[in-house]
């Protein structure tokens, strides 16, 4: 008979590597709306901290899972799911709390977001079909979503030196009825370059 709590006993090592992931990525999220709410700028680069504590954990996993040889379908969904939090809704978060506030502002990072579950889906259905005769893969089609902690640095650089809500660097422009910051381009070109198609970055 199946007991209580029988799915985290059936749990292995590197998948609580990939929970710490997604716990750092919950994190930021919680702490980009704690100074939306206070103002306080030291929660916002807490928040922004934990994004590189969660690429950690996220190389940490992989490695783990091959040095104990238990790598599984359940492994990599939880991999997946992880990521979207921390290196996609994370940093968009993270983004808008920076200032990043204005209708286009919202599109681009929702866009944003889209292309790294879309990322992360298509690796999830086309691993098996790049990966060679010793069954890993050789390379990522388009840049893989951990990238986006690029994103967090610039923003992480732009906080400390009180670049942030009016500051916001390049200011902001009026399109139309909404408001655009020139800075969230950088999100656009980053969703772009994770459902590329052509772009090939070999995997270590």
């Amino acid at each position: 008979m199946a007991r209580h709590f029988s799915m985290l006993r059936d749990f292995q090592l590197a998948d609580w590597f990939t929970l710490g992931n997604a716990f750092c990525g919950t994190g930021a999220v919680f702490a980009a709306m704690r100074f939306l709410q206070e103002g306080i700028i030291r929660d916002l680069m807490i928040g922004m901290a934990l994004i590189p504590l969660a690429f950690i954990f996220d190389a940490l996993d992989g490695r783990v899972a091959r040095w104990r040889n238990q790598a599984s379908v359940l492994g990599r969904e939880l991999d997946s799911l992880a990521d979207v939090i921390s290196f996609g809704v994370a940093p968009a978060a993270l983004a808008y709390a920076c200032g990043m506030q204005g209708g286009w502002d919202w599109l681009v990072l929702s866009y944003f977001v889209a292309c790294g579950v879309s990322r992360l889906a298509r690796y999830n259905v086309t691993a098996e079909s790049l990966s060679g005769e010793d069954s890993k893969v050789k390379y990522f089609e388009g840049t893989p979503i951990p990238t986006s902690l690029l994103l967090v640095v610039v923003l992480a650089v732009a906080a400390y030196l009180g670049h942030i809500g009016p500051e916001l660097w390049l200011g902001g422009w009026r399109l139309g009825p909404w408001l655009l910051h020139p800075l969230v381009l950088l999100y656009a070109l980053s969703g772009t370059l994770m459902i590329s198609k052509t772009l090939h970055i070999p995997k270590p």
